[in-house]
């Protein structure tokens, strides 16, 4: 049962695309037909006077997507039986989306850019406009890469990432089809093994396609084995003529009920299983050991599947990645708050400090009042005291004239005197508690002043540690980069020297083999010349050795050029000539 988010979409990017001035409104005219369409491909049936009644007070304007999507619901989508073909509804929608944007000049086919359109759809969020995420980009690229069966190249992925950040984390539609097409991550490959990994990724996530292949079937009539194409899906195993799936032989329906097991050997057939069902089993022969137990796992996985209600896995991962990511954005989001209240819990703290420093520069002023108030009281008293003294000693004075008339006023006024001096007693020692309780009273003010005082300095401090501490921290990162670029530069300056050292070792060895070479050759020639040495001081009547001659002309003999020396060539001629004469002389005889 297609969910009704899924068919969302494609509508969605329908109605974006008959929005040629990307006002976000469309005219009814068109919307008629795009629901004429709709409902056709869904299966329902459609009154155009539905779309009349929903916007009979908007008969002339266009009508925006808000307004269309409650006729769509209660229209349309209400109404969806699920017994219409999917394919055929993103089809319709991808032929006006293409339109708008069919200029594909990429290695990739307007049929593969059709069938990453459906990948976007599957893979992208549930809010509009559509986007597809980061972490929905690296599966889908994941998933593309291991189909063609190249290497994951995570260094360009981390690049592509960086670039990325600046649109949000998140691709559209057309962005997604032109990173496919240009073959940003797919360098290399042939057009053709870009379009079979864009297809196996689209039977796996669109098709629900989770295993197919070339298998061996019995027949449930005439009991022969014949080849047939295979398709697993999460509730059934269709099998085929051929992979070009133009004629469907049968299918099995899975079920919780459902069971597969291996079989042994027969009628020459090896690598067999069989599926049961309640309406019928199919014994299958595999190619080989390894496929045979990947079949049998895949349809055990599609079985417990079904017995534990799960969907596809590859929906099943998409909506754990879904509910991770949701979870991720609230602890972002919940760790966001708790930073704005740790940062409100900081301004009411600086808040606070503020206030008491301000209640204690109020209490200074009020203590340096109250001692000033202190001063003046002590003041009054002790002219009040002096103007006593000064009365008493008048009183004194006249008593001592009446002493002898008045004894017994004597005894009162020394009585007077006795009870005065008490009282100048206690007046004392009541001054000097309040001396001393102002003592007090002044060092605590001055005990938090300095306190005071020391948190502004310690705070003062604390910033400039700080301060120090980020110059120092930066500083350290600039030696650092200059050491390891002079130690780099002292490696190559040092790898440069030990080529050349290893160039002249092997020159100083070539010529040392050289010298080597010309001294045995030496020595065969002096040894050479030393044999024939000999050999003409034993044969010396024989062989006369030719010694270097003049740089005269040579002679050209019957012997040969400079065979005789000048001498032995006259003497030669002489005795030819004698014995040339003897002759001539006996015929004249």
């Amino acid at each position: 049962m297609v969910h009704r988010d899924e068919i969302l979409k494609p509508v969605w990017h329908a109605f974006a695309a008959l929005d040629v001035d990307r006002t976000g409104k469309v005219s009814k005219s068109q919307l008629k037909v795009l629901s004429q369409n709709l409902c056709t491909v869904l299966k329902i049936p459609h009154k155009t006077s539905d779309l009349e009644e929903h916007f009979k007070d908007d008969d002339e304007g266009p009508v925006s997507t808000q307004g269309y999507m409650p006729y769509l619901n209660r229209f349309i989508l209400d109404k969806v039986q699920g017994n219409f073909d999917f394919m055929e509804l993103n089809r319709m929608c991808w032929t006006l989306c293409s339109r708008k944007k069919a200029n594909f000049s990429m290695l990739i086919s307007d049929n593969d850019a059709f069938k990453v359109w459906c990948i976007f759809n599957f893979l992208s969020e549930e809010h509009y406009p559509l986007v597809i995420v980061i972490e929905e980009i690296e599966y889908f690229l994941r998933k593309l890469i291991e189909a063609i069966g190249s290497d994951w190249n995570e260094g360009r992925f981390v690049d592509y990432k960086v670039q990325l950040s600046a649109k949000k984390n998140c691709l559209r539609v057309w962005e997604l089809i032109e990173l496919v097409g240009m073959s940003y991550f797919t360098k290399g490959m042939e057009r053709q093994t870009i379009s079979m990994g864009i297809n196996e990724v689209f039977q796996e996530l669109i098709l629900n396609i989770l295993k197919q292949g070339y298998m061996t079937k019995k027949g449930h009539k005439r009991k022969n084995w014949t080849e047939r194409w295979f398709e697993l899906r999460p509730d059934s195993l269709s099998y085929y003529e051929s992979e070009d799936l133009l004629e469907q032989k049968g299918y099995i329906l899975l079920d919780r009920h459902c069971s597969v097991e291996s079989l042994p050997e027969k009628d020459g057939k090896k690598n067999l299983f069989i599926i049961k069902s309640a309406e019928k089993s199919l014994e299958i022969s595999a190619p080989d050991k390894k496929k045979r137990q990947e079949w049998i796992q895949a349809v055990q996985d599609c079985i417990n599947r079904l017995r534990h209600g799960l969907s596809a896995p590859h929906r099943e991962a998409r909506q754990r990645r879904k509910e991770l990511r949701s979870r991720l954005q609230a602890e972002q989001d919940q760790m966001e708050g708790r930073m704005k209240e740790l940062q409100l819990a900081n301004e009411r703290k600086q808040s606070q400090l503020e206030t008491m420093r301000k209640n204690l520069e109020e209490a200074a002023a009020r203590a340096a009042m109250e001692e000033q108030r202190r001063i003046r009281t002590q003041a009054d008293l002790q002219n009040r005291y002096r103007m006593d003294l000064e009365r008493e000693k008048m009183v004194r004075m006249q008593m001592e004239e009446q002493m002898v008339q008045k004894s017994s006023e004597m005894e009162q006024y020394l009585q007077r005197m006795q009870e005065l001096e008490d009282m100048y007693r206690r007046l004392e020692e009541a001054l000097e508690e309040e001396r001393q309780s102002r003592q007090d009273e002044e060092v605590l003010r001055k005990l938090q002043a300095r306190l005071l005082e020391e948190e502004v300095s310690k705070r003062a401090e604390l910033e400039q540690s700080h301060l120090q501490q980020q110059l120092a921290m930066s500083q350290t990162q600039m030696e650092k980069e200059q050491l390891e670029s002079q130690r780099l530069e002292q490696e190559r300056t040092l790898q440069a020297a030990m080529m050349q050292l290893e160039s002249l070792e092997r020159q100083r060895q070539g010529a040392l083999e050289q010298y080597e070479e010309v001294t045995k050759k030496l020595e065969q020639a002096t040894n050479k010349t030393r044999s024939w040495k000999d050999k003409v001081a034993q044969h010396e009547g024989l062989i006369r050795l030719i010694q270097p001659g003049n740089k005269c002309p040579q002679k050209m003999t019957n012997w040969g050029a400079a065979a005789f020396t000048e001498t032995e060539l006259k003497v030669r001629e002489r005795s030819w000539q004698e014995n040339k004469n003897k002759p001539v002389k006996t015929s004249s005889k």
